[in-house]
């Protein structure tokens, strides 16, 4: 399964940061590829959340569960339904050096071989590149205060 790890630093922190990624309802507000993210279900430590993007232009929807780990500052998620076959992965945050470094990783499968082996370098550059694109807008939105 194809995997993509993206980072990036951020001048706040990580206490706020990762507090500013666990809302995941205010996304759409400055992260300018996520249409809607709706909590279906909200417990203490998870939630499920209902997504729809869009990739080059194309509407992609799926379920997820969010397990939050408050201690170590740790966002897991995790595909549940969806237009792909497997999507997972985890947000990090950590503080050094008076910044917070935050790691996006995903690991993903789109269920569809003969895609894959024909188009999966595209595939994984739109991967990376949506996720610079939420990791700079979760900058951009924790360094406006």
């Amino acid at each position: 399964m194809p995997y993509v790890e993206t980072t990036i630093a951020i001048a706040a922190p990580a206490r706020a940061v990762y507090e500013l990624a666990k809302d995941q309802e205010r996304f759409p507000q400055f992260m300018p590829d996520v249409e809607t993210v709706s909590v279906v279900e909200r417990h203490a430590d998870h939630w499920i959340t209902r997504w729809k993007t869009l990739v080059e232009e194309a509407p992609i929807e799926w379920t997820e569960e969010d397990r939050f780990n408050d201690d170590a500052l740790r966002i897991d998620y995790k595909l549940l339904e969806g237009d792909l076959d497997k999507f997972e992965g985890a947000w990090t945050f950590e503080e050094r050096d008076g910044l917070t470094h935050v790691v996006l990783g995903v690991d993903y499968d789109f269920g569809v071989p003969t895609l894959a082996e024909l188009i999966g370098p595209t595939l994984e550059k739109k991967v990376k590149e949506n996720s610079e694109m939420m990791l700079a807008a979760l900058k951009a939105e924790a360094e406006k205060t």
